[in-house]
């Protein structure tokens, strides 16, 4: 076999013979991309301390990655698939290389937001081609298995990220988070050249831009009103940018109905086995990464963890969600995807309901059970619904099946993070005013209401403050940990009756086996004929 494999796989007469060191590649890719958003969770207190960071400015430091992220991936997946999938890797590792190098270097506001945009882009690229490169890669018979590999690898990474953040944190600046994607990057680059085979799809046809063009419009309006609106106000922004995804999504739809070949085949969402598993990734990642959001927060503010501390404390999730892989590789096949995503979301939505016992005198053992139902729900469930999204998608359209997938992921952990971000923020906002409105200064309790960070800060100046004292700031602290303890438990009550919501919509959605197994028929007869057309 040559040193670099110029051989596509649309060429090969057998199955490609390195294909389980490409998956070692696809993985890691996949990695440094999940972890970029978990990273800076536990780095965002040394960034909002050295940039002077408001809550807005935070937010769009998170997000900045998040909206084109969204947005671009169905689009960029298919536009993979026309030409070259190893080629977006590599380019959509190198783009995402390119932006950690000037967030890792900037130190100013605006410049990170765009730093986080260019990595967005990145891995918009990224993120599908992982996707659509395994299914090409991996005959039908492994693919379940690889795809049960990816899915415990984006599990991984919602752990591993922090933990990788706070080691370099012990030492480094926090630019540092940024740089550490950049050696990974260029060993998946180097890795992908090596031992990942080129793909493309044959007969393709022409791309649908004009689809194309609707759908970052209407995913990223959405992305852009769900994350500011909730934070920062419905205002005239948020507002309209709720009408443009709207409006842009019903001519999405009509457009792609009539167009001989859409970018996305919007009839597929009639499918129940397609709409089903699309509906679990989005549902799961809600609950999910709100959950991980808040209770992060809750380690360091009010446990007084730091950034080591905190991505330690998280690998209980990382390990459930190798253990939950493991169940599902042999569960699944036997049981059916039904069965096993509705069980993974019945624990996940638990996990959720058991953080509502959080108060203030609460310890990390009460995050442990939440942590490990969480991650075991994730492992469980996650690779079966991807497997059946892209299982619904023929060899031509593997990047826009895996655009989709990663689009349901990405838009479910943005709406978690803003929705029930928003929830906690109003819920801390209104216990703190209860507890100590009137007892501080209008502008210190304006800060304290902000985060529970901003009333931490207030209650150290007051005991600084010869007016104050340690025992004033004392109360204060108590408050502001009482008021955060009384959000998380509230948000997870709200979050915890969506998930529960959701979990019924899919179980109800998603067809039994043998009901199954009739429509995965139909399919593939439908592929086939597609593709003999």
């Amino acid at each position: 076999m040559p040193l670099f494999p110029n051989t596509p796989v649309e060429k090969m007469t057998e199955p490609y013979q390195r294909r389980w060191w490409a998956l070692l590649v696809l993985c890691l890719s996949l990695l440094i991309v999940v972890m970029a958003n978990t990273s800076l969770i536990v780095a965002a207190p040394d960034m909002t301390r050295d940039l002077g960071l408001s809550s807005s400015d935070l937010q769009w430091v998170i997000d900045g990655y998040t909206v084109p992220y969204a947005a671009l991936m169905l689009v960029l997946g298919a536009i993979g698939d026309k030409y070259s999938r190893r080629g977006a890797l590599v380019l959509g590792l190198l783009i995402f290389a390119g932006g950690a190098v000037m967030g890792g270097l900037v130190d100013e506001t605006n410049l990170v937001i765009t730093a986080r945009a260019i990595m967005g882009v990145g891995a918009a690229v990224v993120m599908p081609a992982t996707l659509s490169l395994l299914v090409a890669i991996f005959p039908r018979a492994e693919r379940a298995k690889a795809i049960t590999a990816w899915s415990a690898t984006s599990g991984l990474a919602i752990a591993a990220g922090p933990l990788a953040a706070g080691w370099l944190l012990e030492n480094h600046a926090w630019g540092s988070t940024f740089l550490m994607n950049v050696p990974i990057a260029v060993l998946g680059v180097v890795g992908a050249l090596l031992l990942v085979p080129p793909s493309k799809a044959e007969g393709m046809g022409r791309i649908d831009y004009v689809g194309g063009l609707l759908s970052i419009v209407s995913v990223g309006s959405l992305v852009y009103a769900t994350i500011e609106g909730p934070h920062f106000g419905w205002g005239v922004g948020p507002i309209t940018a709720a009408v443009v995804a709207g409006v842009g999504l019903l001519a999405f739809v009509a457009w792609e109905l009539k167009h001989p070949n859409p970018m996305l085949n919007v009839r597929k969402f009639t499918e129940r086995p397609f709409s089903g598993s699309m509906m679990a990734v989005l549902f799961f990642f809600f609950g999910t990464f709100g959950s991980i959001y808040y209770s992060t927060q809750f380690l360091q503010f009010v446990l007084g963890y730091d950034a080591l501390e905190t991505g330690i404390r998280l690998l209980p999730l990382a390990g459930a969600v190798f253990v939950g892989a493991a169940v599902t590789g042999k569960l699944a096949p036997k049981l059916g995807v039904k069965l096993v995503v509705g069980t993974g979301m019945v624990i996940g939505t638990v996990g959720v309901f058991l953080l509502t016992r959080i108060e203030s005198g609460s310890t990390y053992t009460d995050f442990l059970a939440p942590l490990l139902l969480l991650g075991f729900a994730i492992g469980l469930s996650l690779s079966p619904a991807t497997d059946t999204i892209m299982g619904s998608f023929p060899e031509s359209e593997l990047g826009v099946g895996g655009g989709a997938n990663d689009t349901a992921l990405e838009l479910g952990a943005s709406l978690g993070i803003a929705v029930l971000g928003s929830l906690l923020a109003t819920s801390y906002k209104d216990k703190l005013t209860d507890l100590v409105g009137g007892h501080l200064p209008a502008a210190a309790m304006d800060t304290a209401k902000d985060s529970v960070g901003g009333g931490i800060a207030v209650a150290e100046q007051v005991a600084k403050n010869p007016q104050g004292g340690a025992e004033q700031a004392q109360t204060l602290l108590g408050a502001v940990h009482e008021s955060f303890a009384h959000a998380i438990a509230h948000t997870s009550l709200i979050g915890g009756i969506i998930m529960a919501a959701g979990t019924l919509i899919v179980i109800a959605v998603l067809p039994g086996r043998k009901h199954g197994a009739k429509e995965a028929e139909q399919t593939v007869e439908e592929q086939t004929e597609t593709v003999n057309a």
